[in-house]
């Protein structure tokens, strides 16, 4: 089980599944979003996910004219996980407390959109746009 939550600690979660493989999105999205080279993320099944702690602090913002959407806490500003797809939500790595040593970097995506000052320097596996994964 891996726990996590934000740097309020207002909001938390829990992971109900083996996790490993870590995705860094590189697109211009996620780089607004987190303010550096990319999002790292882990990518569950909704079933495997529940939040503890207050929800009413969760605020999500959706890009006009896009299917994304981005979740953070209202108090400190952290960002939460959010959906991924219909049946998955995305989980940012840097959130979580609690059973991390597993993860790795596997995959890198939209790799043909990354800034031109980031570097690809691990051995996660490199895509020019988008995997879902296995």
């Amino acid at each position: 089980m891996m726990k996590g939550e934000c740097n309020c600690g207002q909001v938390s979660f829990e992971i109900g599944d083996t996790v490993s493989d870590v995705y860094i999105c590189h697109c211009s999205i996620c780089r607004r979003s987190s303010g550096t080279n990319g999002m790292a993320v882990i990518v569950i099944e909704n079933e495997h996910f529940r939040w503890l702690g207050n929800r009413s602090l969760i605020h999500t913002w959706r890009k006009p004219r896009h299917d994304w959407e981005n979740s953070f806490c209202s108090q400190c500003g952290s960002s939460l996980p959010g959906k991924n797809d219909d049946e998955r939500m995305y989980i940012p790595v840097g959130l979580i407390s609690d059973g991390a040593e597993q993860l790795k970097v596997a995959h890198h995506i939209w790799v043909d959109s990354k800034a031109p000052w980031d570097h690809i320097s691990d051995k996660g596996k490199q895509h020019p746009e988008a995997f879902s994964g296995p």
